[in-house]
C-alpha cells in the first residue's frame, strides 16, 4: 500500500508492491541507480525518512513497523556521522550496521527476482494444459508358426509325455465272468422246466458296457450247458430271440 502526496484522500493498492518498510528500502536503493552493495546509505536514510515525514503529515496513522524503522535508521544516521573517536568501543559498529542493511537489502532482492521469474513461467491451466484421460490401449498378440506338421506332431507328443504318468494303468472296463455266469445259469436252468428267453438269466444292472459283457458270458454258458447235455437252446429265426430250458430227464 502507497500513499500518494498528489492526491491525500486516494488510497492505491498495488499487488505484489510494498509489504513492509524493507520493500520501501529496496525501491528507495533502485532510485540511486546503483549496485546494492555500493548505495550510499545516508542518502538512503534520508529518502526514507523524507517519505516518512510526507506521510505522516497526510496519513497520522501510519503503520507502526514503518516507525519503527525510520527510528532505526535515525539512529544509525547519527552514527555514521559521528566522528570515529565519539562512537562506543562497546556497540557494534556503525559500518558494520550498514553492511547488514545492504546484505538484507541484496537478499530481497533475490527473492523478488526469483518470484518474478517464477511467476513468469507458464501456468497449468492458462499456457499449459495437462493431458486429458488416455485412451485405454488394446494390445494384441500376433504370431505364426513357421514348422513342418512332423515337427508340429513332436513338440505335441512332448507335452503330452510330460502330462502323463509314468506307470501307465489302463481302467478295465467292467465284465462278467465266464464262471459266473456258467455257475449262475446252472443254477436258474436247473429250476425251469419251460422255455425262457435268455435275457432273463441276466444279472441287473445299469451298465452297458456291463449288461453287454453279461450277454455274451451268459451265451457261452448257455452253449457250455448245452454240449454237456443239461440244456436245451432254441432259436426259430436268425437273429431272433433265444431261449433256453432244462433238458428233460436231467435232474441238474
Amino acid at each position: 500500500m502507497t500513499w500518494d502526496t498528489a492526491e491525500p484522500d486516494a488510497l492505491q493498492l498495488r499487488l505484489g508492491g510494498y509489504e513492509g518498510p524493507l520493500d520501501l528500502l529496496l525501491e528507495l536503493a533502485r532510485t540511486q541507480k546503483v549496485d546494492l552493495g555500493a548505495i550510499s546509505i545516508l542518502a538512503l536514510v534520508e529518502q526514507y525518512l523524507a517519505f516518512i515525514a510526507a506521510a505522516r503529515r497526510l496519513h497520522l496513522e501510519l503503520a507502526a513497523d514503518y516507525l519503527v524503522m525510520a527510528a532505526w535508521l535515525a539512529y544509525l544516521k547519527s552514527r555514521l556521522l559521528l566522528p570515529p573517536d565519539a562512537k562506543p568501543a562497546d556497540d557494534i559498529p556503525a559500518e558494520e550496521l550498514a553492511q547488514r542493511l545492504q546484505r538484507r537489502l541484496q537478499q530481497l532482492e533475490r527473492m523478488r527476482v526469483c518470484g518474478q521469474a517464477l511467476m513468469e513461467r507458464p501456468l497449468l491451466g492458462r499456457d499449459v494444459f495437462a493431458r486429458g484421460r488416455p485412451e485405454p490401449m488394446e494390445l494384441v498378440a500376433t504370431g505364426a508358426l513357421d514348422c513342418t506338421l512332423l515337427e508340429l506332431l513332436r513338440a505335441y507328443g512332448t507335452l503330452r509325455r510330460r502330462r502323463m504318468p509314468d506307470a501307465y494303468a489302463p481302467s478295465l472296463p467292467p465284465v462278467y465272468s465266464l464262471e459266473a455266469a456258467l455257475e449262475r445259469l446252472r443254477h436258474l436252468v436247473g429250476d425251469a422246466l419251460d422255455w425262457a428267453d435268455l435275457s432273463a438269466f441276466l444279472p441287473a444292472g445299469d451298465d452297458p458296457a456291463f449288461q453287454r459283457s453279461a450277454l455274451a458270458s451268459t451265451f457261452v454258458a448257455a452253449l457250455e450247458l448245452a454240449r454237456t447235455g443239461r440244456a436245451d437252446i432254441d432259436q426259430h429265426e436268425a437273429f431272433g430271440p433265444i431261449r433256453v430250458r432244462r433238458r428233460t430227464g436231467d435232474s441238474a
